[in-house]
């Protein structure tokens, strides 16, 4: 069975990869602010973890909104990163090449907290998984972590800090802001790993 991930190189994919060891990483660039450090982050976890890398370049920059363009959030976002529709174009654009790589199952690294976002829960990853199963190349899409805080994500994958460091969680650019969603995310996450060691 050829399995990939949808890496992005932050905290969640980076542990979900280290992990689970798919076959393929797939990683995008959709025109968010931090995606060259994000296609850097995730080259280097898929060199060390032996996976082949498969990178798609699609410019949706327009469609955007909020942090993740570094720009407004459109009206009624529920929160500054929310752009319309993410995950679900993400996994269909990740599906498009699995077609062309023979691809059974793509695996996300969504966690507990993402159910923040309703892309982000464990009835969104059913009701896509219907959807890709319905159709031709009934590639399945699987959310191991779902029910899982990055915590014990992290705890459980057994990745080794001198990875772990390598992710990069800041919505806005290359270089982590520390003042947004993402950042403060990954701050709580090592101060809570710290906090338990």
């Amino acid at each position: 069975m050829r399995k990939a991930i949808l890496l992005s190189g932050g905290l969640d994919s980076v542990s979900l990869a280290y992990w689970k060891r798919p076959n393929i990483a797939i990683s995008l660039d959709y025109g968010q602010a931090a995606a060259k450090k994000e296609l850097e982050v995730s080259g280097i976890i898929a060199h060390e973890l032996g996976m082949t890398h498969e990178v798609i370049t699609i410019d949706c920059s327009s469609l955007g909104s909020g942090d993740l363009i570094n720009g407004s959030a459109v009206v009624g976002s529920p929160s500054p990163e929310w752009w319309p529709y993410r995950n679900q174009l993400l996994v269909t654009l990740a599906c498009m090449k699995g077609i062309s790589l023979g691809l059974d199952e793509l695996m996300v690294g969504s966690v507990k907290s993402d159910g923040f976002h309703k892309d982000g829960t464990a009835g969104f990853y059913e009701r896509i998984n219907d959807l890709m199963q319905y159709q031709e190349g009934h590639i399945q899409i699987v959310a191991p972590a779902i029910e899982l805080s990055s915590v014990e994500l992290i705890q459980i994958s057994g990745i080794p800090n001198s990875l772990l460091h390598w992710a990069h969680s800041c919505h806005t650019g290359d270089v982590a802001c520390g003042k947004c969603r993402g950042c403060q995310k990954y701050q709580y996450t090592f101060r809570t790993l710290n906090a338990e060691r």
